[in-house]
């Protein structure tokens, strides 16, 4: 009995082990594919996660959707990839977001990090620093030496609490040493709207919210958090500006469920970066004022434990709760 034992179950290590050959050499994508946007149609997310998806129909003959999920600040459509079969077909086009949520939400339906496999990253948004006309400071270093003359007096408006671009406040405070107040809005519009008004001396803000504004004079850019010129700007980085080691952006990406076989991940991530290498791409992405921003699979984990760490921290010396 011990000797047929013994060769049944290497019988079956065998079977499992060609079941597992067979599994990786299936031909993927074999059906059509979905990429869950948990964000509203007409978004900033939506138009990127369209182009994905029409560049993978065309380069593997099968048909892909969007399905926008929008909801509970990105839960809804996030939890709804864990629903559906870990093998590659259905991908999640999501943000910085994701990862924020893991440190402010409590009981999150799923863990940010074990159940997902991040596949690419595929735009990255940085920050500029921008005030009112009314403050008087020219530069950074002019900004940073009045809030630290006027501790608290400084008010800078936020798409939100816990929103990057709070995160990117917060953390400007750690790195200069000074103490400013978050005021949050219900979306970056309304918060550009009273910092145009004067309501709001200050504020963290995607580029192409306010380029308009900066050529026209209604806003003062000091400092920009991207690593190259923006375009018909001359705004200095914050490192350029006084202020070294200031990094922080957000960023869109695709992940899939992390059981999602490896040969797969490589795939997808592969043909990921290279849709956005394609001329048109970036053509349209310039369109929009975004460019794209690769990083593989194994590239972006580990910006993912890198921005984790940070954030983590900016949430606990800042405070941070959601409304």
């Amino acid at each position: 009995m011990t000797i047929l034992s013994a060769l049944a179950k290497r019988a079956s290590v065998l079977l499992l082990a060609l079941c597992g050959v067979a599994w990786a050499q299936a031909p993927f994508p074999n059906q059509g594919m979905r990429i869950i946007l948990p964000f509203p149609a007409g978004g900033s997310t939506d138009p990127v996660a369209r182009i994905i998806a029409q560049k993978l129909t065309e380069e593997w003959g099968k048909p892909v959707i969007v399905d926008n999920k929008p909801g509970a600040n990105t839960i809804i459509g996030t939890e709804a990839l864990l629903k559906a079969p870990a093998d590659g077909h259905t991908l999640l086009y999501t943000a910085s977001t994701h990862l924020i949520n893991s440190l402010l939400v409590p009981n999150l339906p799923y863990d940010s990090f074990k159940d997902f496999q991040p596949i690419a990253s595929i735009v990255r948004s940085d920050f500029v620093l921008v005030v009112h006309p009314s403050v008087p400071a020219n530069n950074l270093r002019e900004f940073i030496a009045l809030a630290k003359a006027k501790p608290g007096t400084i008010d800078y408006a936020i798409s939100g609490n816990g929103n990057p671009n709070h995160l990117a406040g917060e953390y400007f405070g750690m790195q200069a040493g000074v103490k400013m107040n978050s005021v949050p809005y219900k979306g970056g519009g309304p918060a550009i709207n009273d910092l145009l008004g004067g309501q709001v001396k200050a504020m963290f803000s995607v580029p192409t919210a306010v380029t308009g504004h900066i050529k026209a004079g209604k806003l003062r850019a000091l400092a920009y958090t991207g690593d190259k010129p923006l375009p018909g700007l001359s705004i200095p980085s914050f490192a350029q500006a006084g202020l070294p080691g200031f990094e922080i952006n957000s960023w869109n990406a695709i992940f899939v469920s992390a059981g999602t076989p490896r040969p797969i991940v490589e795939k997808l991530s592969a043909q990921i970066g290279k849709i956005l290498a394609l001329p048109d791409v970036k053509e349209k992405l310039a369109a929009q004022g975004q460019e794209p921003w690769f990083q593989g699979a194994d590239q972006f984990g580990a910006t993912l434990a890198v921005d984790r760490q940070k954030y983590a921290a900016i949430v606990k010396a800042a405070n941070i709760k959601l409304d």
